[in-house]
């Protein structure tokens, strides 16, 4: 009568006989998704797995891999299942298409109808907010770290302003994928909790992505006034253009004046509505257009430098 070996039955089985070779597997499993799903999966399955080592303290890595392989799945069955999963999400949370519109006149002004286009619009107002605020917070990091860097207390504060960054970039995430529709990560960055404590410091350290993260923030600032900018001169401007014939017609002052530019002649009003409306649809094409371009930054800077290969 054969013992019980749990490294030959996960082998026969086909499965990891650790935690980071099920992951790793799990990881080769998705190759090609999209990188933030590989982040949400790959610390789903290490949240799981560690939580049934907890629950089992008696039991080897590989006979707690056998025993969830029948409810978690093996790294090949969680990869499909997420795929799966993925597309019926995306589904049930993307606006529906708009009608197809054949003219570049209905695309022009289709624009209007489309919900994606405010929530752009909106995006590029609160812009200048966070960029103020994740531009202070990785400045301040960065020279209170070099600062205490000499004294004992800089050693966990440096630790615990990396930390923050990582879930800044989380928060910076769920904005993103909110209001702009990027597909961006919905769990913390994966790290291998297996590790020894000082190897996760060092690997804090080095990951490119927390680097990433600070330039991205660094950059938010500029951005967020550019955003910022266009978004309120587009929409004064336009609006303005557009409500000053129709104040006029209710007894205010008839002339149009805009930057010094006196429109005093009534017959003129026709022609700055008319302006007015395009320069609004125009202005939001531009938000549409910075929220595809500032979405794809977004998942470049935080997401593909910690794409899984």
């Amino acid at each position: 009568m054969n013992a019980f070996n749990p490294s030959n039955d996960t082998a026969r089985a086909g499965l990891p006989t650790t935690i980071p070779e099920y992951l790793e597997h799990l990881r080769r499993s998705l190759a090609g998704a999209d990188p933030a799903l590989v982040q949400d999966a790959l610390y789903d399955a290490e949240e799981y797995l560690r939580s049934e080592m907890a629950e089992n303290p008696g039991r080897s890595e590989a006979e707690v891999i056998v025993s969830v392989a029948g409810s978690y799945g093996a790294p090949d069955e969680v990869a499909d299942i997420y795929r799966d999963t993925e597309v019926k999400v995306q589904s049930a949370l993307r606006a529906p298409p708009p009608r197809p519109r054949g003219s570049w006149i209905g695309k022009f002004f289709g624009v209007i109808a489309e919900p994606r286009t405010y929530a752009s619009l909106f995006y590029m107002l609160l812009s200048l907010a966070t960029g103020i605020f994740f531009f202070t917070w990785v400045v301040t990091g960065i020279s209170l770290s070099a600062g205490l860097a000499v004294l004992i207390i800089g050693i966990p504060f440096v630790i615990l302003y990396f930390g923050s960054v990582r879930m800044l970039s989380l928060v910076e995430g769920r904005i993103v994928e909110t209001m702009l529709g990027e597909r961006m990560p919905r769990r913390p960055l994966y790290t291998e909790r297996g590790k020894p404590l000082l190897s996760r410091i060092g690997d804090l350290f080095t990951d490119p992505r927390v680097w990433a993260t600070q330039l991205y923030f660094l950059l938010m600032l500029p951005l967020g006034i550019l955003y910022f900018t266009v978004a309120v001169t587009g929409l004064t401007v336009s609006l303005t253009l557009i409500a000053a014939p129709i104040a006029a017609m209710f007894g205010a002052d008839s002339r149009l004046s805009i930057d010094g530019l006196v429109w005093g002649e009534p017959w003129l009003y026709p022609v700055a509505m008319l302006a007015g409306v395009i320069l609004l649809f125009l202005t939001l094409h531009a938000a549409r257009l910075v929220g595809h371009l500032h979405g794809q930054l977004a998942k470049h800077m935080l997401v593909k430098t910690a794409q899984y290969t």
